[in-house]
């Protein structure tokens, strides 16, 4: 099962000849993973390897960097549960379909998000947000390179995949199973409510953010309530995921 799955990734992108980059870039990829909690690595779509692979633990499912760099594609096939990489086959496949119906000039612009199993060496999984977005595109418009982003998911089963476009109010989420794409409208806050949102992701209570706006608990409650309306979601975490992934806040 994984190998059928791991075809299909190895096959979508296929690239012809291409002519190297400057690897300095790695440096400002470099400098980015000691700032963030993030795991980050870069994928290298010509020979299905990875460029980088920072020390953050949460990808490497107890190897080394060293040695996750070594593997490449192979840490798939050895550390994602066979369900998931059917999920992974799919959504990259639909991906990839996705990503040649747009103008060349506008590829670089979109991003795309996921959740997605991971299992450690010592048999225990974690399910994990996974974020790409391209670095370098072939002439043709062809994805090349591409840098992830890993960190815990906040969703609790793996899925959710959706694309991003920079600049833009739009959105579009994946139905799995169908590999069809829906357009969404990213959801809109007000400001009083991103004031609430923002001051709950500085750890604030009810009592607290009532007291700094000025305004009574209840009050708060009721920004909450629109805040959850609004998003589709039903407690504050998933609130503060959703926003930040959406880039609300």
């Amino acid at each position: 099962m994984k190998h059928n799955a791991g075809s299909t990734l190895l096959t979508t992108n296929k690239l012809g000849d291409i002519t190297e980059t400057d690897q300095h870039y790695l440096e400002a990829v470099k400098a980015f993973a000691r700032l963030s909690y993030e795991s980050i690595y870069v994928i290298d779509y010509k020979d299905m390897s990875f460029e980088y692979v920072s020390e953050n633990p949460l990808f490497l499912c107890g190897y080394s960097a060293a040695e996750v760099l070594q593997l490449g594609y192979e840490f798939y096939f050895r550390q994602v549960p066979p369900q998931d990489m059917e999920l992974l086959s799919e959504l990259n496949e639909a991906g990839f379909d996705f990503y040649a119906q747009l103008p060349v000039e506008e590829r670089i612009l979109y991003s795309i998000t996921y959740d997605f199993h991971l299992r450690h060496k010592n048999g225990k999984q974690i399910l994990i947000n996974h974020k790409l977005t391209p670095l370098f595109l072939t002439p043709e418009g062809k994805m090349w390179k591409s840098m992830c982003l890993v960190s815990l998911s906040r969703q609790q089963a793996a899925g959710n995949v959706r694309i991003y476009r920079q600049g833009s109010n739009e959105m579009w989420e994946l139905s799995i199973g169908k590999k069809s794409w829906q357009k969404l409208v990213k959801p809109s806050l007000t400001e009083r409510e991103l004031d609430v949102l923002r001051l709950h992701a500085q750890g604030f209570s009810i009592d607290q953010i009532a007291e700094k706006l000025f305004v009574a608990p209840d009050t708060v409650k009721y920004y909450r309530r629109k805040i959850f309306e609004r998003l589709e979601v039903g407690n504050v975490m998933d609130a503060l995921s959703f926003a930040v992934a959406s880039k609300l806040i």
